[in-house]
């Protein structure tokens, strides 16, 4: 569990850096042109990646019901609107937004599929990321 738990924080970890370094692009391009870039890079680096480890086509894609291809179209608003938001209102204040909202989907799509867990914990997890977004309000917004 101690190897989730730390692949689970680096995952995080790795996705603040992407959006610093696409939000720093995006200052010299625009938040779609980095948005394109990231997703090229990534395309090149996943497919080489996935040819020098044999798992470049292990499955039946077709067989996907169609609502399983939505993810491409919503990293690419993902990434193009942390792109967008970092240089406006800073990594921080970013990356809890994109966690607190991270939480109000997960918390609602575990109630929806029954997965189970504490609703009273989960609420209070979100409750908790929310008071910590009030608490580091900037002053001039208070």
């Amino acid at each position: 569990m101690l190897g989730f738990i730390a692949m689970a924080v680096i995952a995080g970890m790795l996705v603040g850096l992407s959006r610093q370094i696409n939000g720093r692009l995006a200052l010299s391009t625009s938040a779609m042109e980095s948005s394109f870039w990231n997703h090229i890079v990534g395309l090149v680096f996943i497919t080489a990646v996935a040819l020098m480890t044999g798992g470049l086509f292990a499955g039946d894609p077709w067989a996907a019901p169609w609502w399983a291809w939505l993810g491409g179209p919503i990293g690419v608003i993902f990434i193009a609107a942390g792109s967008w938001l970092i240089p406006r209102i800073g990594a921080a204040r970013t990356a809890m937004l994109i966690i607190a909202g991270q939480m109000v989907s997960g918390v609602v799509l575990d109630l929806v599929m029954g997965a189970p867990g504490s609703g009273i914990a989960r609420a209070a997890g979100v409750a908790l990321i929310f008071a910590g977004l009030w608490i580091a309000r900037t002053d001039e917004n208070a």
